[in-house]
C-alpha cells in the first residue's frame, strides 16, 4: 500500500501532501503515507470483500494498462536513442546537486548557488575551485553510457553522489561544510552488488499467486505450472532487459539519485516513454494497485486454508467463510497486518525482512521438491516432466546464499521466526497428518539403520536389553499388572527398544474390535508410565501357540528384542485348570529356544512406581555364571531416579571345600572389570 501511494503522491499528485513539502522533509512523506495509505487500504479491502470475481475483472483492466506501459517504455527507449532534453542535472565539479532549476545552475554572484555556498564574501573551497555544468540525464543508447554503467562502482553510505566513483574516490563529507544540504548523497541502505538482486527479489512475488489461489482455479494442476513458469519468464525478461536498457540510456549520476532530487522528483522512465509520460504514470499506479489487490486476495485465502487444515490451533477462528464463500475474518486480519506496515511509514525498514521471507518461501519450495524426488515418495507425481532434483538444490542454495550475503542478521531473524513457527506446529499442531519431507527422511534413515544392523551380530559392548513384555489382560481388556510397565520404564530409562504384546484367545475375525480396544488400553498405560516403545494385541485360537509365534516373529531385522519380561503366574496353585502353569512353562521353553533372556518379576505389586524414591539394598544372588546379565540389570535400574539411592549387594554360594576367600577376590575383580560398584558376600553351605 505504501509503495502504491508513494508512487501516486510523488509523481502523480504531489499537491495532495497535507504535511508540507515531502521532498525536503522525509517525515512529511511518511505521515502522508500513514494518512492516505490507511484510506487506500480501506478502499482496496472493500474491493476484495466484494469478491474474487470483482478483483479478477479489475485485474484484466490493470493487466492491459501494464502491458501497454511496458510497450511504451521499450518504444520510448528506442525512440530516444539519441537522448532527449527533458531532464537536466546541475553538477558542481563531479558532485551532483539537488533542487536546482536549470536556469539557476550558474555561479553568478547573487544567484541561488552563490548564496548557498558563499557567506560574507567567503565561499566554500570546493565551490570556488570547480565549475557548475548542466548534464543531460537521458543520453540515449548511442551515447555509449552503457560502458560507464555496466561495471561495478559502489559508494559508501552518506558520501557525495559523484561521477565514476571507481575512478574518483568519493570523500566522506566533512561536517560544517557550506551548502552541504544542496548535495545529493548516497542513501540506499545497502551498497553492494547484491542490492540489485535484493530489489529484484521483492518485485516478482506474484509468481506464487497461482498457488495462493489454487482453490479458485478450475484446473489447478494445469494452470499453476503454466502460469508460474510464464510469470517467471515474463517478469525476469522485463526486469533484466530494462536494467540493461536503462544502463545504456540514463546517465551514471542520475541512476545514483534514488529519489530524483536532482531533477525535481520526476520519474525518469516516464520522461523517456512514448508517446506520453502519463501512460507510464497510470500504468505503474495500476500495476502497484493490482499487486496490492492480488496480495489482499491471496493472503486471506492462504490463511483460511491453513486454519481449515488445523495446522496452527489459534488460527481456527479464521477458517470461517461468509455466506458468499469469502474469507471475511481472514481478510480483516490481513488488513490489520497491512495497517501495521502502513503505520510504520518507512517501508525500507521492513523491506529487508520481507525479502528474507520471500527467499525462504522460494527456498523451502525448492527443498520440498528435492526431498520428495530423492525419497521417491509414491504420492510425488508431478505433471511437469522437465524437472530434475538438482535444479531444486541449486535454487535452494542460491536462496540461502543471497539471504546471508545480503543481510546475515535479517536472515537469522527470519530463519529463527520460521523455526519457532515450525516447532509450534510440531508440538501444538492439529491431529491431522498430511505427511511431510521430514517424516520421509526419518523413514529412509530408519531403513538405512536397520540394514546396517543386519550386517552382523551386536558387539558385547553394545549389548543392552531390548525388551519384549508379555502383558496379561483383565476381563475388561486392561493390563493386569500396571507396575510391570513401571519396571520396564525404570529398566530402560527411555532408551532402547520396548515392545508390549498382549494375547486374546479366540477368532480374529470375530474379536478384532476387542483387540483394537485392548491396544488402546496398552498405549494409554504406556504413555502414563512414560514407556517409549510399541504395543500390539494378537488374537490366537491357542494362547501357548500365540505366545510362541510372538516370541519367534517379533521385531524387525536387527531391532529384535533379546529379553522377555513375563509376569509370575500367581494363581497356578489355586487354579483347577492346568493350562495356567502349562502356558507359563511352555513360554519359558520358547524363550530359551529363541536364546533370549527371561525376566520373571515376583511380587511385582510391591515394586516402586516411577514417582517413588526408595533406598536400601538391591541383593543379587549369583548362582550361575551368566556373562554379567544379573550385574547389568541392577546397574540399569540405578540409572532411574526411583532406584538411585539404593546400594548393590552380590551374594554367591560356595561349598565347604571351596576357597571362599579366592571366590570373593575373583568376584570383586570381575566387578572391577565391569566397572560396577557393589558389596560382595560369599555364603558357605
Amino acid at each position: 500500500m505504501n509503495y502504491c501511494f508513494f508512487f501516486f503522491q510523488t509523481y502523480m499528485a504531489p499537491w495532495l501532501s497535507i504535511f508540507g513539502d515531502f521532498t525536503k522533509d522525509a517525515s512529511a512523506m511518511y505521515n502522508n503515507f500513514r494518512v492516505y495509505g490507511t484510506g487506500l487500504l480501506c478502499v482496496m479491502g472493500l474491493i476484495v470483500y466484494l469478491g474474487v470475481k470483482f478483483v479478477n475483472k479489475f485485474a484484466t483492466v490493470a493487466l492491459a494498462c501494464v502491458i501497454f506501459s511496458i510497450i511504451a517504455v521499450y518504444a520510448g527507449i528506442f525512440n530516444n536513442i539519441d537522448g532527449n532534453d527533458k531532464l537536466f542535472m546541475c553538477v558542481l565539479g563531479k558532485r551532483l546537486l539537488r533542487d536546482i532549476a536549470v536556469d539557476n545552475c550558474t555561479k553568478e554572484v547573487g544567484g541561488p548557488l552563490y548564496n548557498t555556498f558563499c557567506e560574507g564574501g567567503e565561499c566554500d573551497p570546493y565551490f570556488t575551485e570547480h565549475n557548475v555544468s548542466l548534464v543531460r540525464g537521458i543520453k540515449g543508447l548511442k551515447s555509449g553510457v552503457f560502458f560507464d554503467n555496466i561495471f561495478p562502482s559502489f559508494l559508501q553510505v552518506k558520501t557525495f553522489a559523484v561521477q565514476n566513483p571507481g575512478v574518483i574516490k568519493a570523500k566522506t563529507f566533512p561536517l560544517g561544510t557550506r551548502g552541504l544540504f544542496q548535495y545529493c548523497f548516497s542513501n540506499i541502505f545497502q551498497h553492494t552488488s547484491l542490492m540489485a538482486t535484493f530489489v529484484y527479489i521483492s518485485l516478482p512475488p506474484g509468481i506464487m499467486a497461482g498457488s495462493n489461489r489454487s482453490g479458485d482455479l478450475a484446473d489447478a494442476q494445469k494452470s499453476i505450472p503454466i502460469g508460474t513458469i510464464g510469470a517467471i519468464l515474463t517478469t525476469s525478461t522485463v526486469y533484466l532487459s530494462c536494467v540493461m536498457l536503462f544502463a545504456g540510456t540514463v546517465d551514471n549520476l542520475l541512476l545514483r539519485d534514488k529519489f530524483g532530487q536532482s531533477i525535481g522528483g520526476k520519474l525518469v522512465v516516464a520522461n523517456m516513454a512514448w508517446p506520453n509520460q502519463w501512460v507510464i504514470l497510470i500504468g505503474s499506479f495500476l500495476s502497484t494497485l493490482g499487486a496490492g489487490l492480488q496480495s489482499l486476495t491471496g493472503a486471506p485465502r492462504l490463511l483460511q486454508a491453513i486454519a481449515r487444515d488445523g495446522i496452527i490451533p489459534f488460527l481456527e477462528p479464521f477458517a470461517v467463510s461468509s455466506k458468499r464463500g469469502e474469507p471475511t475474518r481472514a481478510l480483516i486480519l490481513t488488513l490489520l497486518i497491512c495497517q501495521s506496515g502502513i503505520l510504520l511509514g518507512n517501508v525500507d525498514l521492513l523491506a529487508p525482512l520481507l525479502s528474507m521471507f520471500f527467499l525462504m518461501c522460494y527456498g523451502f519450495v525448492n527443498l520440498a521438491c528435492a526431498v520428495q524426488t530423492l525419497l521417491r515418495t509414491p504420492n510425488w507425481r508431478p505433471r511437469f516432466k522437465f524437472y530434475h532434483w538438482s535444479l531444486s538444490l541449486i535454487g535452494l542454495t542460491l536462496c540461502m546464499s543471497i539471504m546471508f550475503m545480503t543481510s546475515w542478521y535479517f536472515a537469522l531473524i527470519a530463519m529463527g521466526m520460521a523455526v519457532l513457527i515450525y516447532k509450534y506446529i510440531e508440538y501444538r499442531g492439529a491431529e491431522k497428518e498430511w505427511g511431510d519431507g521430514i517424516r520421509g527422511i526419518a523413514l529412509s534413515a530408519a531403513r538405512y539403520s536397520l540394514l546396517r544392523l543386519e550386517e552382523g551380530p551386536p558387539h558385547t559392548k553394545n549389548w543392552r536389553p531390548q525388551i519384549l513384555m508379555l502383558a496379561k489382560l483383565n476381563d475388561d481388556y486392561t493390563p493386569k499388572y500396571r507396575k510391570l510397565f513401571s519396571l520396564v520404564s525404570q529398566l530402560k530409562a527411555g532408551k532402547g527398544l520396548v515392545v508390549v504384546v498382549s494375547l486374546i484367545q479366540g477368532d480374529f475375525t470375530k474379536r478384532a474390535g476387542e483387540a483394537a480396544a485392548a491396544k488402546q488400553s496398552l498405549r494409554k498405560l504406556m504413555e502414563d508410565e512414560k514407556v517409549k516403545g510399541f504395543c500390539d494385541v494378537m488374537v490366537a485360537s491357542n494362547v501357548a501357540d500365540g505366545l510362541s509365534h510372538v516370541v519367534q516373529t517379533i521385531g524387525l531385522g536387527g531391532m529384535k528384542p533379546n529379553t522377555v519380561i513375563l509376569g509370575w503366574p500367581y494363581g497356578w496353585r489355586q487354579s483347577e485348570d492346568d493350562r495356567t502353569w502349562h502356558v507359563f512353562l511352555q513360554t519359558v521353553r520358547n524363550v530359551s529356544a529363541a536364546r533370549m533372556a527371561l525376566l520373571v518379576p515376583k511380587g511385582i505389586n510391591f515394586f516402586p512406581t516411577s514417582q517413588d524414591k526408595i533406598s536400601g539394598n538391591i541383593d543379587i544372588w549369583w548362582i550361575v555364571h551368566d556373562g554379567g546379565l544379573l550385574m547389568l540389570l541392577p546397574f540399569l535400574l540405578k540409572q532411574h531416579r526411583s532406584w538411585k539411592n539404593c546400594k548393590m549387594r552380590i551374594f554367591t554360594v560356595a561349598q565347604m571345600e571351596d576357597n571362599s576367600i579366592q571366590i570373593k577376590k575373583d568376584l570383586k575383580m570381575f566387578l572391577y572389570h565391569l566397572r560396577i560398584e557393589a558389596e560382595v558376600e560369599v555364603v558357605e553351605m
